[in-house]
């Protein structure tokens, strides 16, 4: 073990487990006797624990270490994003969210089954899991990765295996008993211990850095900027209103991932108010790891700084963990890690089992013969164990591929889910406002969307093109093969 991980981390180590394990066993209790209830709670969950679990999904490993890496070695125009998220949000509680409700949806792809049959929904259902597969077990990585440097000081594949292990049995210590009900209430418990962590490493920060002029410093280095005009800037506002835009629209509408708790709230009111609130309490969470990253920017003005371990490129704030951090503090800051990783990864485990189960499997098991309800529900834990082993495989796959592979896996997969999303986009958007599209149409936009974005890699024929134009074109593509099928009318566009 890592000799500067000291008993009080261990206690603190310990006693979060301890947590979790008694609040697994609390929130698990209820025997579940339908495949609605397992995946949205038969609607019975408050607004708020809502929002709090959408807060907590948005966030991860990667979320918690990258926005401290932007501020550090750009500014503040990161934030940017969640304004978009915003705009998108108020897009979708009120143009998705009532057509869910009104259809009592337990996936979002059922809205396609209604507009243009059974296979659209399973095309669609299938998108999600591929990419998902791939995005996902390479979070699962990133926050294993993170965990074995801190807990064992190296990175070698048992140390870094035995951390994917901890974060899938902690995530299938909630989905897989208590479904979506017990995955939300944990959920709050990981919120309040990685936002924890994070004040809790900014106030530690700021007293450190007594004596500095901080604001000064953070002007003259042009870190206090919130807004980019420019024209081709990752975050410009031309970028945020439109590729980015989509994107979130994607993410907190059309994937199931994100969606699935927000389809578990009492109606469509409660549900559009947990998805504005999750991203106004979202902003401010965000700006305490972003302004972490802006304070190691001042403690580390005047050293130099090699980010890197074991020959593995790490974050500013995981350097600072590895080599700063005092005993007690990184105990705290390792089970907020693992916090941010779980909010994610349960998550996860259980929107996976509700498509696989509910958009493919259900309907081929009722075409053979009625079944009892409760055989979807063994069916449903059984595919939650399916996705979290095919998961801890590919975060496995993934330290294999990202270092004996030229093209990076993680900058790969955790594109993927916006590959996926374009072509959606595309085929919700037809199906919305369109009276265009067919069953037929649909596979070929999905896939348009996605080889779009592909082509458009810099990996692949040599030019860039900023990523907000990459969703813009890929989504336009894919909506202009929907609009080359005929016409068909049903109840979503009259």
């Amino acid at each position: 073990m890592n000799s500067t991980f000291s008993s009080l981390d261990w206690f603190v180590f310990l006693g979060y487990f301890l947590i979790l394990g008694l609040s697994s066993y609390l929130f698990s209790r209820k025997k579940i006797t339908s495949t609605r209830e397992y995946f949205v709670g038969s609607n019975t969950m408050p607004m708020f624990a809502v929002a709090i679990s959408v807060l907590a999904t948005s966030q991860s490993a990667a979320t918690f270490l990258g926005a401290p890496e932007f501020s550090y070695k750009h500014d503040f125009t990161f934030i940017g994003f969640y304004f978009s998220g915003l705009l998108a949000v108020v897009f979708v509680a009120y143009v998705l969210i009532p057509k869910f409700y009104a259809m009592k949806a337990v996936t979002v792809y059922e809205l396609l089954e209604i507009r243009y049959g059974e296979s659209a929904k399973k095309q669609a259902g299938i998108m999600f899991l591929l990419g998902r597969v791939l995005a996902s077990g390479a979070r699962l990585y990133i926050g294993s990765l993170a965990i074995s440097m801190i807990l064992f000081g190296d990175i070698i594949f048992t140390h870094v295996a035995i951390s994917i292990i901890i974060l899938v049995l902690g995530a299938l210590a909630y989905t897989y008993f208590g479904g979506v009900k017990s995955v939300i209430l944990s959920d709050i418990i990981q919120a309040i211990t990685y936002i924890g962590a994070g004040i809790a490493v900014l106030v530690f920060l700021y007293y450190s850095l007594e004596n500095i002029n901080i604001l000064e410093i953070l002007n003259e280095n042009n870190k206090l900027r919130f807004i980019d005009s420019s024209i081709d800037g990752k975050f410009s506002i031309i970028g945020l209103l439109s590729g980015w835009l989509l994107l979130n629209i994607a993410a907190f509408g059309l994937d199931q991932d994100m969606t699935q708790r927000v389809l578990s709230c009492k109606n469509e009111k409660e549900a559009a108010k947990s998805l504005v609130v999750s991203i106004l309490l979202t902003i401010p969470v965000v700006l305490i790891f972003m302004a972490i990253g802006s304070l190691l920017f001042v403690f580390y003005q005047h050293s130099e700084v090699v980010q890197n371990f074991e020959g593995e490129n790490i974050t500013i704030f995981m350097y600072y963990i590895l080599n700063e951090m005092p005993e007690g503090l990184r105990g705290l800051v390792t089970v907020g890690a693992i916090a941010a990783a779980l909010s994610s990864t349960n998550s996860v485990l259980g929107a996976m089992a509700s498509v696989a189960v509910e958009d493919i499997y259900k309907p081929w098991r009722l075409k053979k013969g009625e079944v009892d309800e409760l055989h979807f529900v063994r069916a449903s834990r059984k595919a939650v164990l399916f996705f979290a082993v095919t998961l801890s495989a590919m975060a496995m796959l993934s330290y294999f591929w990202q270092r004996y592979s030229e093209l990076s896996l993680i900058g790969f997969a955790l594109g993927v889910m916006a590959f996926a999303y374009t072509g959606l986009l595309g085929v919700y958007f037809s199906a919305i406002f369109t009276t265009r599209g067919t069953s037929a149409t649909v596979p070929f936009a999905l896939a348009g969307g996605f080889l779009t974005v592909l082509a458009l890699q810099p990996y692949m024929f040599g030019f860039s093109i900023g990523f907000a134009w990459q969703i813009v074109i890929g989504t336009f593509i894919s909506f202009l093969i929907m609009q080359l099928g005929k016409i068909s009318y049903n109840n979503i566009t009259k």
